[in-house]
């Protein structure tokens, strides 16, 4: 049996959990279900970092001891994840006994090879990333991370060799392309280690300056450096060295957000390296959810708090949301206005509604019972090969990491079957007494709902065995369904006739947006309230009308947010070749620095020889909904200009890293 071991970061202490916390921690949860679906056997890690500068300094703000205030910290994180339907197996702590033995262990180990020395440095501090950095590493004489001007000190402390492996780490990315993903973030790592900012690592802090810490081994008067002790958390919760969790489940998949990629990409390797350890297999980096384009901040009172909004609209609703709009590695924004447009469109008028008239029909025409198919048509046979392709589809990019993407394709099945319903009428055929056709269209309905239900387990497991259960099929929504999920692919199997059924659904109901008297949304109302209605300045007063008006565009006016809805990237095309069925078309194979290449689609036949294209750096639209034409799908559109007898494309003329967006 395969074995799949997911890790999170395991969450500083010093505030309570907010809507980034959640992402992490959700798409763990969703890739070990869909690792369970695929029949594998798992282990789902995360936890808390309990040592530091930062700890101590906000129990002293809350008149508590260090102990006292991370207890209660890491109790609310560990009480947040099941009400987002989250189940680790496994809780770890820093101030563990089992953790503060294993680190112990370690840097014993490391010390004893030689790779841990005692010297004196000078360094600049940044208390908010508890760290020293570099003349180099400095921007503009200011922490890259918090803006601020570190602390210079000089003290004596203990440091890892970590210089002596860079060149080794560089060679291992370069030499395995998925070790870091998406591609963004391996150039990025590359980069770090090719400036020459990177150094010997500080692993100490003494004991005259912190207490709170793990003691090293090798000397009382210093605790160890709180990054080097939170990264070896992937392995003593696996009971390192010596429990057999350790050889069963490592190398294990981390999951981290971009801001914490250095210690992971370059601190924690050299430390398994230097320790004869493996490497883990995969570091999976994604981007930062944004509030109306802004980074979360307390400060400025704009953090979602994912309780509150998993209570307002629905835990798996909130769920699909997040998998939706973020494009896995890319910054994303969220709004409340987003995610109920998403669950209108998506949920209530897309699936909710399928699984409402479908289960309704068949309750009245068939008393609640799944029908027994007679001959089938070509239709049905359209609906059988669009199902085989969506559930391919979304398996395949689920597993790279391209969530949205996946969800797409499995959306396409979804409205596809909505489209069916329209065409096949079957009030018609009952009408008609064709009882028979009836029976055939019913069933090919419920048997493609449920495996759309078994598809979304992993992202709404709630939802799923919801949708499962009215399907007649047992479900559990903390357990895998009893499938093998490579025999559900390719078929419309799985539903037997004369299951009992529910009678009527109304899973994902509609929200209605507030609005005011005059219909405008209670947003903008307050918008109004601020003094920034269309055409006054920031004193409420009219503005003066611009003194030049471009001509009116032939295609009318869009709003900015418009614009900013369309998520387009530079790629590089890395293959090309002409479509197997349509002359005009080339199908190619783009670099964004996602997981895997992407593919597009593109009429350019007439104006470039496939092999001309690759090594180009193209601009396309990624979030295009896909478009299958003649039998291949589309994830994007290249842009180009032009005409059908002058037509080129749109590239850029600086050396940007493939994925940067264009805005």
């Amino acid at each position: 049996m395969k074995r799949f071991f997911m890790t999170t970061p395991i969450y500083y202490v010093n505030a309570k959990p907010h809507l980034g916390h959640a992402y992490t921690t959700v798409v763990a949860d969703a890739l070990v279900r869909y690792h369970k679906l695929l029949g594998e056997e798992t282990l789902f890690l995360t936890g808390t970092d309990e040592h530091g500068d930062k700890i101590v300094q906000a129990a002293n703000k809350e008149g508590k001891t260090p102990k006292e205030f991370v207890d209660g910290i890491s109790a609310r994180f560990q009480a947040l994840w099941p009400e987002l339907h989250i189940r680790f197996d496994r809780f770890v702590r820093t101030t563990d006994t089992q953790h503060i033995q294993a680190v112990q262990a370690f840097l014993q180990q490391v010390y004893d090879a030689g790779d841990i020395y005692f010297g004196e440095f000078g360094g600049h501090y940044c208390y908010g990333c508890e760290r020293f950095y570099t003349e180099k590493e400095l921007e503009n004489g200011l922490c890259p991370q918090h803006l601020t001007k570190p602390d210079y000190i000089s003290e004596k402390n203990y440091f890892f060799r970590m210089s002596k492996y860079l060149p080794w780490l560089k060679q291992h990315i370069a030499d395995n392309p998925d070790f870091i993903r998406p591609q963004r973030y391996r150039s990025e790592v590359l980069a770090m280690l090719e400036s020459g900012a990177l150094e010997d690592l500080c692993i100490s802090r003494p004991k005259t300056r912190l207490t709170w810490g793990i003691e090293l081994p090798f000397d009382k008067d210093y605790v160890c450096y709180v990054w080097f002790d939170a990264l070896l958390n992937y392995i003593s919760a696996l009971g390192w060295p010596d429990k057999e969790d350790f050889t069963r489940f490592w190398p294990g998949e981390h999951l981290v957000a971009k801001d914490i990629l250095k210690p992971h990409a370059v601190f924690w390797p050299t430390m398994l390296h230097a320790a004869g350890l493996p490497l883990y297999r995969h570091l999976n980096v994604h981007g930062y959810w944004l509030v109306r384009d802004t980074k979360m901040s307390k400060s400025l009172g704009n953090v979602v708090d994912p309780v509150n909004m998993s209570k307002k609209y629905g835990t798996d609703a909130f769920r699909y949301f997040l998998f939706r709009e973020m494009h896995f590695g890319a910054d994303a924004s969220f709004s409340e206005d987003a995610l109920m447009g998403r669950i209108n469109a998506d949920l209530a008028n897309d699936l909710g509604n399928l699984f409402s008239r479908v289960l309704s029909m068949t309750a009245k025409y068939f008393n609640s019972r799944v029908p027994r198919p007679k001959t089938y048509q070509q239709d049905d046979h359209a609906i059988a090969d669009i199902c085989a392709t969506a559930m391919h589809n979304y398996l395949q990019l689920f597993g790279s990491m391209q969530f949205a993407q996946g969800l797409e394709s499995l959306w396409e099945l979804v409205r596809e079957l909505n489209k069916y319903v329209d065409t096949q009428a079957p009030w018609s055929l009952a009408k008609q007494g064709n009882m028979e056709r009836l029976a055939t269209v019913m069933y090919v309905l419920l048997a493609a709902m449920r495996k759309t239900a078994l598809c979304l387990w992993p992202v709404m497991p709630k939802a799923s065995a919801d949708m499962l259960s009215q399907l007649g099929q047992t479900a559990d929504q903390d357990n895998a369904p009893a499938i093998r999920m490579g025999e559900e692919v390719g078929n419309l199997d799985g539903i037997a006739p004369g299951t009992v059924l529910a009678a009527s659904s109304n899973l994902f109901p509609r929200i209605e947006v507030k609005k005011d008297a005059k219909g405008n949304a209670e947003q903008e109302k307050e918008e109004k309230k601020e003094g920034k209605q269309k055409g006054q300045n920031s004193e409420g007063k009219a503005a003066a009308s611009p003194p030049l008006l471009p001509p009116a565009s032939a295609k009318g006016l869009v709003a900015l947010e418009q614009f900013k809805a369309l998520d387009i990237r530079v790629g590089t095309v890395q293959k090309a070749e002409k479509h197997p069925n349509a002359d005009r078309i080339v199908r190619l194979e783009i670099d964004f620095g996602e997981a895997v290449n992407r593919q597009i689609l593109s009429g350019l036949a007439e104006h470039y020889t496939p092999e001309s294209l690759i090594g180009k750096r193209v601009c396309a639209i990624l979030n295009l909904e896909p478009r299958k034409i003649r039998g291949l799908f589309s994830y994007g559109m290249i842009l180009t200009a032009g005409n059908d007898a002058h037509l080129g494309l749109l590239t850029v003329d600086q050396n940007v890293p493939n994925g940067s967006e264009i805005a």
